[in-house]
């Protein structure tokens, strides 16, 4: 009988951050401005303008997005 040999286990990616951050080619994690979803009234217009584009995470916060998503999903 052929003996099975089990290699490591394969790493799951966090479905919750693949949909919230994407990373670059270079390896940057991008994600969303905070502030942007309600009371927008009381904001200005550059802010709401600025708060629509992406942004590139802190060097901590990437490090955990990148433990989430072990094959850069």
């Amino acid at each position: 009988m052929a003996k099975i040999t089990k290699g490591k286990t394969k790493l799951k990616t966090h479905k919750g951050a693949a949909k919230r951050f994407k990373l670059t080619g270079s390896g940057k994690v991008m994600g969303r401005h905070s502030f942007a979803r309600h009371i927008l009234t009381s904001k200005s217009s550059k802010r709401k303008r600025r708060l629509g584009k992406s942004l590139e995470l802190a060097p901590g916060d990437a490090a955990a997005v990148h433990r989430m998503l072990p094959y850069g999903n």
